[in-house]
């Protein structure tokens, strides 16, 4: 299989029409209709764009086998050298790696959530743009970013509007996320939620069901930047993206979610599905930049939309300058919280 294809376009080449003289290659009509039918569309004005690496994962949820070849077809209509990389199974990180050290202006990932998060925190804060498109299941930070999850519109609004962007974030047990992580047993309820989002009531309920069995089987103790320890049945971290709390980049917000009952349980997963859960009196909130959890088990956890288990001893902590992002200023912040 062919690792990757590259593609060239030049942006100062003039539009001519066909070269005439004795030496001039005959040209066809064929040929010459089509020309007439490139099109040439403009890149971004808010950051200079040479060369760009997209990473394409056939195997992931919304991707497809076609996925290669269709970003190669909408490349090829931007000014820009484009190499287009095939990710295969086992050497993804070594396909990531090689990525990163061709110093590209900017890394197009369309992939899961997991490695859409794996190549921002290998980019980090100096490395190349990196712009993760909706090739995921959850794709909470394509959304974020771009605001849909049609992967050829974010791809498009990256490369005609996209300009550098600093994405905050925070750090659990050496994973990374810039969205939000979910610590507790109601850490189940993210897959319900986002079924009922998609409309799929059946597939909701069944979530709900598998949450409620797990939920109040132990509670979570928890310090936010040194203060003293608290108990929760659940802790949400919210990074200042998406949270429609914090303005500024100050810290995580930190949401306290403590429902006394199963009659409370309900009550606040239906104000997190329809309404502003953080007026909900079982709720409080604060930015916090460390944070340490403590539970007698392993801790149920969703990051970034990925399921987990945490140890029963957990730290969190604030990254105020994770990576840099090609998005749309100001971010379209979908799914904010």
């Amino acid at each position: 299989m062919t690792d990757s294809i590259t593609l060239h376009g030049d942006a100062t080449r003039p539009e001519t029409g066909p070269e005439t003289g004795p030496d001039a290659a005959p040209v066809s009509n064929h040929d010459m209709a089509e020309a007439a039918d490139t099109v040439v569309r403009e890149l971004t004005p808010h950051v200079e764009i040479r060369r760009v690496v997209v990473l394409v994962n056939p195997a992931s949820g919304s991707v497809g086998p076609r996925a290669v070849g269709e970003v190669e077809a909408i490349m090829a209509e931007y000014p820009c050298e484009a190499e287009v990389i095939s990710l295969e199974g086992h050497r993804i990180d070594a396909q990531i790696e090689t990525a990163l050290a061709s110093g590209p202006d900017v890394l197009f990932v369309l992939a899961g959530d997991g490695t859409a998060r794996a190549v921002a925190s290998r980019a980090g804060p100096k490395g190349p743009l990196v712009a993760p498109l909706p090739g995921g299941t959850m794709n909470m930070l394509p959304k974020a970013l771009y605001g849909t999850a049609d992967w050829k519109l974010a791809l498009r609004k990256a490369l005609e509007e996209g300009a550098p962007q600093c994405v905050s974030g925070g750090t659990v047990q050496g994973e990374d996320f810039y969205c939000a992580a979910i610590l507790g047993s109601p850490a189940l309820w993210a897959p319900a939620r986002e079924a009922m989002r998609s409309g799929k009531l059946s597939l909701a309920w069944a979530y709900g069901r598998r949450a409620l069995r797990r939920a109040f089987t132990g509670r979570l103790r928890f310090s936010l930047d040194g203060a003293a320890k608290a108990k929760t049945e659940a802790l949400v971290l919210i990074s200042p993206m998406i949270s429609r709390a914090l303005d500024e980049p100050v810290g995580l917000e930190a949401a306290a979610m403590d429902p006394s009952d199963t009659g409370q349980a309900f009550r606040l997963a239906a104000t997190a599905l329809f309404s502003d859960w953080r007026q909900d009196p079982s709720v409080t909130t604060r930015p916090a930049r460390k944070i340490e959890v403590w539970a007698r088990s392993k801790i149920p956890a969703v990051i970034d939309g990925e399921p987990t288990l945490l140890p029963h001893e957990t730290k969190v902590t604030f990254i105020p300058k994770a990576f840099q992002a090609l998005a749309p200023h100001p971010p379209a912040a979908e799914d904010s919280v």
